[in-house]
């Protein structure tokens, strides 16, 4: 019923910056939170930065004042600007929704595909 399509990974040299999207689209009343997870090789998944209605963020200790997350919510669309990367920033980023579904009023959630993020020289 909703699909996230992410999109913005791709190689980068440490020090560089990044910019991940991910787009919603289907039968979506409204979103309440949205987020961007990480996962690493042989690592679990990890929150990376979340976002509410409201423009309430949280981030990850790892990434304060590196990361930035904002939302259109006109365009139910999530960004993260990725400044100052790492090579530990190194995981594939998936993106999160708490989506309403205009079908049914009930709030179900939603991953999207993932996009690889490699920060290596």
């Amino acid at each position: 019923q909703v699909q996230l399509v992410e999109s913005g990974g791709g190689l980068v040299q440490p020090g560089g910056s990044l910019r991940l999207s991910c787009a919603a689209s289907g039968s979506i009343f409204i979103i309440n939170a949205m987020g961007w997870y990480r996962q690493a090789p042989g690592k679990q998944r990890e929150l990376v930065a979340s976002i509410t209605w409201g423009d309430s963020t949280n981030y990850a200790d790892s990434v304060k004042g590196r990361f930035t997350i904002s939302r259109a919510n006109a365009e139910d669309t999530v960004y993260l600007q990725m400044n100052s990367l790492k090579p530990e920033d190194t995981a594939v980023y998936y993106c999160n929704a708490g989506v309403v579904i205009s079908t049914t009023l009930k709030t179900d959630d939603y991953w999207g595909q993932g996009t690889q993020v490699t920060v290596s020289s």
